[in-house]
């Protein structure tokens, strides 16, 4: 699904290069688990953003589904993040003044798909994420786990094949952080390949493999223990 070849990224920050990524060799398998750890600084950002064509590496070869993706051009690129890659971040990115029904919409709006295709799958995305009766509220009207949610509806309303998310609990209670684990744990099984950055050890052990970076290099590419020992309930995530 995920092919990494010698990915490099570096930035030039004054008149110094600084290396975020070093030659990181990576292979995801389709329907894969998988969390991304490291302290702050260790790259894991940079590499969510090229896992998502946010970004484009400096050199290496990034191939998604089999396709090359680090030369093509912007349009090609924002078509491969429309259809097969849903992001969810840490703070939630909904629109103020949309619906959570409205907020889901957005992307299907870009791609240009039609207002009754459009209703219908915001509103299975509203029921697959629990939250059928709160379609018409707005985000100031939801509480912290219920945007998160109607963000991982978007995230996912156009059937993408990759999940990212960054530090996804980070602004959560531990009740909402551990519904929200759950939740995305429930459509990996369902055949989502699931990828989360994370700096918490409970939210990535519960990944069935653990990837760590350190100053740009992927130092670990383990099982995490608590995988190997059983597949346990959702942590309650601080």
């Amino acid at each position: 699904m995920i092919q990494l070849q010698g990915i490099e990224r570096v930035y030039e920050v004054g008149a110094s290069p600084v290396r975020a990524l070093r030659g990181v060799n990576l292979s995801i398998a389709r329907g894969d688990y998988v969390s991304i750890m490291g302290p702050s600084g260790s790259g894991k950002s940079t590499l969510l953003h090229i896992l998502g064509c946010l970004d484009r590496p400096t050199a290496g070869s990034y191939r998604l589904a089999g396709q090359e993706t680090a030369d093509l051009p912007e349009a090609e690129l924002s078509r491969v993040r429309r259809h097969q890659i849903g992001f969810i971040f840490q703070f939630f990115h909904l629109i103020p003044r949309l619906t959570a029904a409205g907020n889901i919409e957005l992307p299907m709006v870009f791609a240009g798909i039609p207002a009754e295709e459009r209703r219908e799958r915001a509103r299975r995305s509203l029921e697959v994420v629990g939250l059928t009766a709160r379609a018409g509220h707005r985000p100031d009207q939801l509480s912290g786990g219920e945007q998160q949610r109607v963000a991982i509806a978007r995230a996912v309303v156009m059937e993408p094949a990759v999940l990212l998310a960054d530090e996804p609990t980070g602004n959560l209670d531990s009740v909402s952080g551990s519904e929200v684990v759950r939740l995305i744990e429930r459509m990996n099984t369902d055949g989502l390949t699931l990828i989360v950055v994370t700096h918490d050890p409970q939210v990535g052990g519960r990944a069935r493999r653990c990837i760590r970076l350190a100053d740009g290099l992927v130092v670990e590419d383990t099982e995490p223990p608590s995988r190997r020992r059983s597949a346990a309930p959702a942590p309650e995530v601080t």
